[in-house]
């Protein structure tokens, strides 16, 4: 946490000595002796600078809290094929991003900044589109593996990369899992990593209400107890509303997703983003063409928040810029505090369903 500048007040008192003139007993008296004082005070001086004023809430949750820690966020690519289930550590992401790439199967863009977890994984490769999607947060960014242009793109927009590849320090192999699904890593020792134009906090990427009741959903919005998510033919995310916790609850398809501690992975927000998907010229191992999600520019959104959910236009003008959200009537959305999970679904072949 930056420190607070206190500044007290300064005062400075000058006294002139007094001068005693003697003369004769013929000449005129001495003339009395005179004393000046002059007082300055900083608290007068209007060109002084005032304390600095520091956030309150956690920039990627909008929660509030009096313990607030200046680090840098932290964006780690989570694997999320069978093979990775139970994944360690989802649940103590600010925000998570979905995106589709090769087969059609999905991979996570976790990013940690309120909360660091012990343990994170099983951590894999960056995609072209990451770079754009994470570029506002101006911190790391960690995978482990990565075709050079794909890793440049990070490079490019400002993020420090932390690659397993380079060999960066906090990456291992567990002996539970088959390759490539056992590289896990330590955010502790990510973090520990940063050089010195990579240290602070990021600004906020998304708007957030003073509580969950006065969320743009949770007050405009249509009763969304169920959202179901088609990213792709082999994945159907869905998420159900949780009253007495006050999240909505994911599974993969009809089977809960749980965290390695057997927590089901929950949301306080969920926001679908209706993007294109293009193939690039790059392929994979197996001589599949990898995709990248549109990110920049305009499209359809759905934002869910406290059980109800209502239709919005997201927008992204620059890799640099926050995505945006607003209503049909251009108002701001606003989310509830708390996490939130992204789901990119393209418009060729996703869908979102709200009920």
């Amino acid at each position: 946490m930056r420190a607070r500048a206190s500044w007290g007040a300064l005062a400075a008192t000058v006294v002139s000595t007094s001068l005693l003139l003697a003369g004769c007993s013929s000449e005129p008296a001495a003339s009395p002796t005179v004393t000046a004082e002059v007082t300055t005070d900083a608290t007068a001086d209007k060109s002084a600078a005032p304390e600095p004023v520091l956030p309150t809430t956690w920039a990627l949750t909008g929660v509030p809290s009096a313990d607030l820690v200046n680090r840098p966020a932290l964006a780690i690519k989570i694997e999320n094929s069978r093979e990775a289930r139970p994944q360690t550590g989802l649940e103590y992401s600010d925000v998570v991003w979905e995106e589709v790439v090769e087969g059609g199967i999905t991979r996570y863009i976790a990013v940690y900044h309120s909360q660091i977890p012990e343990t994170v994984g099983p951590i894999r490769s960056v995609r072209p589109m990451d770079s754009n999607i994470i570029a506002p947060l101006a911190g790391l960014m960690v995978f482990s593996g990565g075709q050079p242009p794909f890793v440049q793109s990070v490079r490019d927009v400002g993020l420090q990369v932390v690659s397993h590849d380079l060999g960066n320090a906090g990456f291992y192999r567990t002996k539970d899992r088959k390759a490539p699904h056992n590289v896990f890593g330590t955010p502790a020792t990510f973090l520990a990593q940063a050089d010195a134009t990579h240290m602070d906090s990021p600004k906020g990427e998304f708007l957030f209400a003073s509580d969950a009741a006065t969320a743009t959903a949770a007050v405009s919005g249509a009763p969304a107890t169920s959202i179901a998510v088609v990213m792709s033919a082999s994945s159907r995310p869905t998420w159900a509303w949780d009253a007495a916790s006050g999240t909505f609850l994911r599974s993969e398809g009809t089977t809960p997703a749980v965290s390695s501690t057997g927590a089901q992975l929950a949301a306080k927000n969920v926001v679908v983003l209706k993007v294109s998907l293009f193939n690039t010229q790059y392929t994979d191992p197996a001589g599949s063409p990898v995709p990248e999600t549109q990110v920049i520019g305009s499209g359809e959104a759905v934002v869910a928040t406290g059980g109800k959910s209502v239709t919005a236009t997201w927008t992204k003008p620059d890799a640099a810029t926050p995505f945006s959200l607003t209503a049909a009537d251009g108002t701001p959305i606003t989310l509830a505090p708390g996490n939130t999970w992204v789901e990119l679904v393209p418009v060729s072949n996703g869908s979102v369903t709200t009920s």
